[in-house]
């Protein structure tokens, strides 16, 4: 994999932190630097030529977005984050509930997938149903569901690949049980699509939604959803905005900047190939395991068979924060927390500290996982003394601090960008 194609990475880190957005690819940044650039930064729907260009690159989009998440291109709705898009459609929802009526969410999703359906349940006085995964392995499988399926389910709302543990359930088993019990799917694929190929035709979704940041594109989302579903909901949309399908869910201006950059993000992994990336990341990820394995005092969560390269794990002794700072000061990039995997981090007794998680895209490469390796193994060995009456925290700032923004810290860095 071309690694010069991400000038992100030219600052020698380790970037292991994919999962909580990966680095833009130079088709990314260039499209949207030729956008703004480009004398089209208008609205939707006028006569004059910088609107009909707005016009084309929407439409544009749509399709390629479309072709990304094999669903028909009249369903893709752009937004400012999942969150956002799953919030708002939830709430549409919502005035379909009735008291008594049932939404299935499971303890392995991100909480964007779980919050927005339990507010739509208080809302109309619908129920949440959670089903959980397998203990140990941390898979999901189809009895699962089906346990917690019923005549009164409406939504059950699924990962395609948990951000977590990577874990990736049978979408179209859990498709085919929803429906046969009448109810509709909503998927968040968010951690899935920089991995693996989400083909909503052929799985048989109803609704899906992605962010552009995790596969190399800008900050904004897509919702795709079946038209015939999304002409049947009323969002919450102000009056003189149009009222048609999809644009009926847009609210507000699109980034317009932020849609060309997607659109070549989504060109970029469709070109580079679902086949070739998953051969080449699973490679990797069979390194870091067998070397996470290896250590001492290092405990792994889940072992599903089925996977993204995600790892989730703790060093004995060490809090989670403390392993990352101390990987920080090595140039290597991990997540630590819950990353918003809210039920999972409780149901695995995490709670609050939660755990390291190292993901790899494929832009990564082995020098990335034996350095990860090389720093765990270093802190899990320190780990007795530094664990003992006589060791002090290090209180001291961050080697790379200079700014402090509310919970950040972040040192600025020149940008050096040709496109």
């Amino acid at each position: 994999m071309n690694r010069s194609r991400f000038p992100g990475l030219a600052d020698g880190w380790a970037r292991l932190d994919a999962p909580g957005g990966s680095q833009p690819v130079d088709a990314t940044i260039e499209a949207m630097g030729v956008f703004m650039q480009s004398g089209a930064m208008a609205n939707e729907g006028g006569k004059f030529k910088a609107s009909d260009q707005v016009d084309t690159l929407m439409h544009e989009a749509r399709g390629v977005i479309g072709g990304l998440l094999g669903g028909d291109p009249r369903g893709v709705v752009f937004g400012q984050s999942m969150t956002t898009l799953t919030l708002s459609f939830t709430r549409a929802v919502a005035r379909t509930l009735s008291e008594g009526d049932e939404i299935v969410c499971t303890r392995l999703d991100h909480d964007a997938n779980v919050a927005p359906w339990l507010i739509a349940a208080e809302l109309s006085g619908a129920r949440v149903r959670f089903a959980e995964p397998e203990r140990e392995s941390l898979e999901l499988p189809l009895g699962a569901i089906e346990a917690v399926l019923g005549d009164r389910t409406r939504w059950v709302a699924v990962t395609a690949a948990s951000n977590a543990v990577g874990t990736v359930p049978d979408l179209k088993a859990i498709a085919a049980a929803a429906h046969a019990a009448g109810a509709r799917v909503y998927v968040d694929a968010v951690h899935a699509v920089p991995h693996r190929r989400i083909d909503a035709g052929s799985l048989d979704l109803d609704v899906v939604g992605c962010s552009a940041y995790k596969w190399f594109g800008p900050h904004v989302s897509m919702l795709w959803g079946r038209p015939e579903l999304l002409e049947e909901l009323r969002p919450d949309k102000l009056r003189p905005s149009p009222d048609v399908v999809p644009l009926r869910w847009e609210t507000g201006t699109p980034s317009f900047e932020s849609v060309a950059g997607a659109v070549a993000a989504a060109r970029y992994v469709l070109e580079t190939g679902y086949d070739a990336l998953r051969e080449y990341e699973d490679g990797l990820m069979a390194r870091m395991l067998d070397g996470l394995a290896s250590i001492s005092g290092v405990t792994r969560y889940g072992a599903p068979r089925d996977h993204t390269p995600t790892a989730m794990f703790n060093v004995a002794g060490r809090r989670p924060d403390e392993v990352a700072e101390t990987l920080a000061a090595e140039k290597v990039a991990v997540w630590h927390g819950n990353y918003y995997a809210y039920e999972l981090e409780r149901f695995l007794g995490l709670d609050p500290g939660g755990a390291v998680r190292a993901g790899l895209v494929h832009y990564n490469d082995e020098d990335d996982v034996d350095r990860l390796l090389t720093a765990v193994e270093e802190v899990a060995r320190l780990t007795p003394q530094l664990g003992s009456s006589s060791a002090t925290r290090n209180d001291e700032p961050h080697p790379h601090a200079a700014t402090t923004f509310g919970l950040f810290t972040w040192k600025p860095a020149p940008i050096r960008l040709s496109v």
